[in-house]
């Protein structure tokens, strides 16, 4: 598709900021006004628009394609959201540990023990820790917690967790990329540490460490559109 406009500003509305092209306000697939609660993000979605030469590249709308999942998927239904996030705090990856007499347990235990005793310490739960692959539920009263947690964020806070824990298969390590001053390479270490054990056992393979690079890539984004989304 050729480039149709000139002009990308930013503007503010009575509920919150847009984009604009040509002074023209920017709707979603589903037909919904493109509007977010911070001028920060309405500039990052300008700036893609901006960087567009003669051609556009639908790929390279990141921040927009994030935005109007929030916008078309989660705002009108968030509790779906909610519920599809709660399964990764029932099998969340930092609970489940190698027998203590293996050497990737001792790895474990010092890379997941303090970010996950710091999770339950911040949001008051108690996660139940599991040597092996058989699982065990999480106590009620931790997922009730959890669930009032998420209840309680926006629908772009919701967004970004859904891609978080996806991607590292932890709600934990979702909640803490969220936060203001997370560290997104040491969650991702965290997120990845069986993988990067395996790694240093066998060896690494291209293919997989430019999957992995992806991946960070996509980590990173639903970071970034949390923080500037406010």
């Amino acid at each position: 598709m050729k480039r149709f406009y000139k002009d990308v500003t930013v503007a503010s509305i009575d509920d919150g900021w847009r984009a604009l092209l040509d002074g023209r306000g920017i709707k979603t697939p589903g037909g919904r006004p493109q509007v977010v609660p911070t001028k920060a993000l309405a500039e990052a979605l300008a700036a893609e628009w901006a960087a567009q030469g003669e051609e556009i590249d639908p790929g390279a709308f990141r921040y927009r394609d994030l935005t109007d999942f929030t916008i078309d998927a989660v705002a009108p239904d968030p509790a779906t959201i909610v519920a599809e996030l709660l399964p990764y705090a029932e099998t969340d990856t930092l609970c489940y540990r190698a027998d203590p007499d293996e050497a990737l347990y001792k790895r474990q235990l010092e890379v997941w023990e303090p970010l996950l005793a710091h999770v339950e310490a911040r949001l008051g739960v108690q996660f139940t820790r599991v040597s092996g692959i058989v699982h065990k539920p999480q106590p009620e009263p931790t997922l009730a917690q959890l669930r009032t947690e998420l209840t309680g964020r926006s629908p772009f806070a919701l967004a970004a967790l859904k891609v978080l824990a996806n991607l590292a298969g932890s709600l934990t390590i979702a909640l803490e990329a969220i936060e203001p001053k997370a560290d997104a390479e040491a969650l991702w270490r965290a997120a990845n540490l069986e993988e990067d054990w395996q790694v240093e056992l066998w060896g690494d393979d291209w293919e997989a460490a430019e999957r992995r690079a992806t991946r960070f890539e996509a980590f990173q984004l639903a970071m970034r559109l949390a923080q500037l989304a406010g």
